[in-house]
């Protein structure tokens, strides 16, 4: 494999923190978080909630990792734009074209993690779809606390689709939760 391959790979990857994600301009969400930052704490879920579910957390945090990387080229869609379009066999397109300059054993392992994500018939694919629903909600829990009232639209039909328990019980705690909590603690002065 030429190392240019690895270092566009990488390069593609990179487009995603430049892509802002469409839901919440389509709520009116000032300063929009990337498809990077979505991505990321994603990762940190799926490793949160393969825990809590006795799931294999590198698989998880692999699922995660690189399930929008596909969005490098065809952009974040929401849910108006994918009534039209079928954003879904697009990204499977994408996604192989993506992995194919890579090495036989990087693009096997990436291409069978996206294909256990999209049959969702493992508990590891099920825990990292929980991980994506569930940090939409935890990104519109945050903006909701911040003023942004339209991101509480995705608490409506977005939670019905979590099915781990430790998912469901984490949206649970979260309805209750004021997402500044834990940093105004670190701040408070005790003597």
């Amino acid at each position: 494999m030429k190392d240019g391959n690895v270092l566009d790979f990488i390069a593609e990857a990179g487009i995603l923190k430049r892509i802002k994600r469409s839901g919440w301009w389509m709520a009116g969400v000032a300063h929009e978080e990337s498809v990077a930052e979505h991505s990321f704490r994603c990762a940190v879920i799926g490793y949160v909630l393969a825990k809590m579910e006795r799931a294999e957390p590198y698989k998880v945090m692999l699922m995660t990792l690189f399930g929008d990387l596909p969005e490098a080229r065809i952009n974040d869609s929401h849910k108006v734009a994918n009534r039209y379009l079928n954003a879904r066999d697009a990204e499977k397109t994408v996604y192989t074209e993506q992995i194919e300059p890579l090495e036989g054993y990087m693009r096997e392992e990436l291409g069978r993690a996206r294909e256990e994500y999209d049959f969702q018939k493992t508990p590891e694919a099920v825990v990292a779809r929980d991980a994506d629903i569930l940090e939409c909600l935890v990104q519109a829990k945050e903006y909701s606390d911040l003023g942004f009232r339209n991101a509480e639209k995705f608490f409506k039909k977005a939670p019905e689709h979590l099915l781990t328990k430790s998912a469901q019980k984490l949206w649970k705690s979260m309805k209750f939760w004021d997402s500044s909590t834990w940093w105004e603690r670190l701040t408070r002065f005790e003597r």
